[in-house]
C-alpha cells in the first residue's frame, strides 16, 4: 500500500548505541534517552512519534539497559506493528516483540490456556456477525444487514467497555449511543449471542482480551510468569485505548512503572468502539512522576497545511482540545490549501481526477497522491472519475499486498529462480539483481510499460512493477545481494505486512488514512451532513468529527485540495453548505462565533420561532400561507401536488436512479412489515423525496408525508439511500 514515510528503505545499521540519538531533535532525544520510570509523550501530527519511540527501544537495547525480549511494543494495527518491526531491525534491535494488543494476548491465551483452563483452546470466530443472525434467529428478532452490523458493533462496544448484557441499556444511556434497536432487544440478542459461543465452543475477538484478562487476573503464577517475561512496555497510540486494553496493560504491569506511551488526544477517532483519550489525559494523574514530553515539531506538513490544522483545533472544545498541541512546520513553505465548491457530486469527482491527472503530468508520483472522504459510499464516483481520466489508483483497506494472488506467484517463481536460477535460460542476459527480478517476472505479466487503462489487468501490473522497484532499491542499498537474499527480504516484509509502494493513486475514508502521509490530498465532500456527518448530535460527536477532519489534513504533505458540492447529483437543488469547520479558515467564510450563534449550542441547528409581542403575552397564532408551485407558483389544492409542491404538469427534477432505489426498499419494508408498500410511504412521497434529495432530519422532515413516526422509523435508512450507501449503513474502522 502507500508509503507513510520519506525514511530511506534499506538504511545502515547505526554502528553504536551513541549513533542512534542521531538525527534525533531535543525532544525526541529526552523521549529517547528517558528510559526509566513512566514516560508519557504527547506528540502531534507529523511530529515523528514513531521514530521517537522506535529510537529509544533501540538506544535501550543497543546501551545494554533493555533486553530486547524483555520489551513489548504495543500498538493497534497490524501494519504499524509490522513498520514498528522494521524499524526496530534497522536500528539493530530484530528482538524486540512489536504486536498489536490482540495479537500479544493471543500468543497468551494460546500458550497459558492448556495450564490454565486445559484441553486447546476454543476455535477464534473471523466474523461474528453470523452469530449474531442467529442469536436474532433464536429471538425471533428480524434483522436485516445493515441492523446486523449495528447490532455487532453494539456487542463488540459493549464487550471493550466490560458490559454484561445485563447492564447495557443502563451503560449505552450513559455512555450517549444510540441504539439501532431497543435497548432490551439488544441486550437480549448479546446475551443469547454469549450462549450460542459457548454452546459451539468458539470465541470471538474481544474474548481473546477478556479470557487473557480474566486468566491473568485469577491466577497469580501466571501473571508472575509473563511479567518475568515483560518488564518494559511501550504502547503507541494511546488515545485509541479501550478500558478493556487499559486492563489487561496494567495486569501486564504489575507494580511496576517501567511504562512509556504515546498518543495525541487530537487525533482520537475511534470512540465508537470503546476508545477513549481519558486514560492518556490522565496519564500524570496516575504517574505522578512521570515524565512528560511534548512533541510539536511538524515535520511531515507544510507551515500553510499546519496553520489550517492548528485553526481546526483552535475553534475545538471539550476535554481533548484542552489539551491540544499547537504544531510548529519545520519544513519551508508551500501552497496555500486550495478550496474548491462545485455544482455536484459527479462535478468534484471530475474536478479532482482532472487536477490529480495534472500533478502526475508534473511529475508527482500516483503512490504520493491520496483522495480522502468521509463514507466509503463516496468511493465509486472517484474510482470511475480517475477511470475516466486515464490514472491508475488503489483502494485503501482492499486486499493486503502479499496476499494478491499476482504476489503469491511472483514469490513463488522469484524463490525457485534463487535456488534452480542456473538452469533456466531467462536469466542468461541478466547481469544483476534488478535485471534479474524483470526476467522473472517478464513470465508473469509485468512488461516494462503499463497496460492500457485501469482494471484487474492494470492492478496486477502495478504488483508486479512495485516488487521490481523493490529490487532496484534493495540491490542500490545492498551491492552483491542475490536473489536469494531478495527473496529472505520479501519474506521479512510479508511477516510483517511491510509493503512496498504500489504506483497508483490512494483512496481511502478519513478513518482508515490515519497514520498515512501523501505529497498531496483531495478531501472531497467536506459540506455539512457529511463533516460533520449527519447522525453526530451530541457535542462530544461533533468535535469527534473536527478530529478527523484533522487528521485528514494533517495526512497532507505540501499539497492540500478541499472541495465539496451544492447538491449531489446534476441538476439537483444545490442546498448544500461547506462544512462548519471550515468557518472563518477558508477565504471569504465567516467567523465561527457568528456560525455558531445562529447554529446554537452544540452543533443542534434549533428552529425559528415568531418573537413574543410581550413578557407574558400569549404565542401569537401563525398565519397559515396557501401552498404554491415552486415551478409555476400556482395555488396548490391537490393533496397530491402539495406533497410534490408543484402542479402535476410542471417539470420534476427527480432523481430518476434515487427514485428507483427508494421504492426497492419500500417494497422490501413492506414485505418485511406484512403491509402495503403505501403504508410505507406513497409514491408521491418517494416521488418529493427524491426530488428534494433531503441531507439530513431536519430537510427529511419539511416534506409532506413524513411525520415524526416515520422519521423515526424510516428516516435513517432513507438518508443512507439519498447519499448514495445502503440502508443501515455508516462508517466503521478501516
Amino acid at each position: 500500500m502507500t508509503a507513510a514515510t520519506h525514511s530511506p528503505l534499506f538504511s545502515q545499521v547505526p554502528d553504536s548505541a551513541d549513533a542512534v540519538l542521531e538525527g534525533l531533535d531535543p525532544e525526541q532525544r529526552e523521549v529517547a534517552t528517558s528510559l526509566r520510570g513512566p514516560v508519557c509523550v504527547l506528540a502531534g501530527a507529523g511530529t515523528g512519534k514513531t521514530r521517537a519511540i522506535t529510537h529509544r527501544i533501540a538506544y535501550g537495547v543497543r546501551a545494554g539497559i533493555l533486553q530486547p525480549s524483555s520489551v513489548l511494543a504495543v500498538t493497534f494495527t497490524n501494519r504499524a506493528a509490522g513498520e514498528m518491526r522494521g524499524r526496530l531491525r534497522q536500528l539493530g534491535a530484530p528482538g524486540v516483540q512489536a504486536r498489536t494488543f490482540h495479537s500479544a494476548a493471543l500468543r497468551q491465551l494460546q500458550y497459558f490456556w492448556p495450564k490454565a483452563v486445559g484441553g486447546s483452546l476454543p476455535r477464534l470466530v473471523d466474523r461474528k456477525i453470523q452469530l449474531v443472525a442467529d442469536a436474532a434467529a433464536a429471538c425471533r428478532i428480524h434483522l436485516d444487514r445493515g441492523e446486523l452490523r449495528d447490532v455487532t458493533a453494539e456487542i463488540e462496544w459493549s464487550k471493550v467497555t466490560q458490559t454484561v448484557p445485563a447492564d447495557y441499556a443502563l451503560a449505552a444511556a450513559k455512555a450517549g449511543r444510540e441504539s439501532p434497536r431497543d435497548p432490551a432487544e439488544i441486550a437480549q440478542l448479546y446475551s443469547v449471542y454469549e450462549d450460542l459461543k459457548r454452546d459451539r465452543s468458539v470465541i470471538d475477538f474481544e474474548d481473546v482480551l477478556l479470557l487473557t484478562v480474566g486468566i491473568l487476573q485469577s491466577r497469580q503464577d501466571i501473571a508472575e510468569q509473563v511479567r518475568a517475561q515483560y518488564q518494559h512496555f511501550v504502547v503507541d497510540e494511546y488515545q485509541d485505548v479501550s478500558p478493556l486494553q487499559q486492563r489487561l496493560l496494567e495486569l501486564w504491569l504489575g507494580e511496576r512503572d517501567s511504562l512509556c506511551v504515546v498518543g495525541d488526544a487530537s487525533q482520537t477517532i475511534y470512540s465508537f468502539t470503546g476508545a477513549t483519550p481519558d486514560h492518556l489525559l490522565d496519564f500524570r494523574a496516575r504517574h505522578p512522576g512521570a515524565t512528560v514530553v511534548k512533541l510539536v515539531r511538524d515535520y511531515r506538513s507544510t507551515p500553510q497545511v499546519v496553520h489550517l490544522a492548528n485553526g481546526l483545533l483552535a475553534q475545538a472544545s471539550g476535554r481533548a482540545a484542552d489539551h491540544r498541541l499547537e504544531l510548529v512546520s519545520q519544513r519551508a513553505p508551500g501552497p496555500e490549501p486550495v478550496y474548491t465548491e462545485y455544482t455536484d457530486e459527479p462535478a468534484e469527482a471530475e474536478g479532482a481526477a482532472r487536477r490529480i491527472h495534472d500533478l502526475i503530468a508534473s511529475g508527482v508520483p500516483a503512490s504520493a497522491i491520496a483522495v480522502l472522504f468521509r463514507t466509503n459510499a463516496q468511493s465509486e464516483t472517484y474510482e470511475q472519475a480517475l477511470a475516466d481520466a486515464g490514472v491508475p489508483y488503489q483502494l485503501r483497506g482492499a486486499e493486503r499486498f502479499f496476499d494478491r494472488p499476482e504476489v503469491r506467484k511472483a514469490g513463488i517463481a522469484l524463490r525457485a529462480a534463487a535456488r534452480f536460477g542456473g538452469n533456466d535460460s531467462l536469466l542468461d542476459d541478466a547481469v544483476d539483481l534488478p535485471s534479474q527480478v524483470r526476467a522473472v517476472l517478464s513470465g508473469e505479466g509485468w512488461t516494462s510499460q503499463p497496460p492500457a487503462g485501469s482494471g484487474a489487468v492494470r492492478e496486477r501490473w502495478e504488483s508486479l512493477a512495485a516488487l521490481v522497484s523493490l529490487a532496484q532499491d534493495f540491490a542500490a542499498a545492498r551491492p552483491g545481494a542475490t536473489l536469494g537474499d531478495l527473496v529472505a527480504e520479501l519474506d521479512e516484509r510479508a511477516g510483517a505486512q511491510h509493503a512496498p509502494t504500489v504506483q497508483g493513486v490512494t483512496l481511502a475514508s478519513l478513518h482508515s488514512a490515519k497514520g498515512l502521509e501523501w505529497d498531496a490530498v483531495f478531501l472531497v465532500g467536506v459540506a455539512e451532513g457529511m463533516i460533520p456527518i449527519t447522525y453526530a448530535r451530541t457535542d462530544e460527536q461533533i468535535e469527534e468529527e473536527r478530529r478527523l477532519l484533522y487528521v485528514g489534513v494533517t495526512r497532507a504533505r505540501e499539497q492540500l485540495y478541499v472541495s465539496w458540492s451544492l447538491s449531489r447529483s446534476p441538476g439537483g437543488r444545490p442546498s448544500r453548505r461547506p462544512s462548519r469547520f471550515l468557518d472563518g479558515l477558508r477565504p471569504g467564510s465567516a467567523a465561527l462565533a457568528a456560525r455558531a450563534q445562529a447554529a446554537g449550542a452544540g452543533g443542534v441547528e434549533r428552529g425559528f420561532t415568531a418573537p413574543a409581542a410581550g413578557v407574558g403575552s400569549a404565542p401569537r397564532r401563525t398565519r397559515r400561507v396557501p401552498a404554491r408551485c415552486r415551478v409555476c407558483g400556482r395555488t396548490l389544492t391537490d393533496a397530491g401536488e402539495m406533497k410534490l409542491m408543484r402542479c402535476e404538469d410542471c417539470p420534476s427534477d427527480m432523481d430518476e436512479g434515487l427514485y428507483e432505489r427508494l421504492r426497492e426498499w419500500r417494497a422490501e419494508q413492506a414485505r418485511l412489515s406484512g403491509q402495503p408498500a403505501f403504508c410505507v410511504f406513497t409514491d408521491k412521497t418517494l416521488m418529493a423525496i427524491a426530488e428534494a434529495s433531503p441531507d439530513d432530519d431536519r430537510e427529511l422532515a419539511r416534506i409532506p408525508g413524513v411525520g415524526t413516526r416515520k422519521l423515526n422509523r424510516y428516516g435513517a435508512d432513507v438518508l443512507a439511500i439519498c447519499a448514495g450507501g445502503r440502508p443501515g449503513e455508516e462508517e466503521g474502522a478501516d
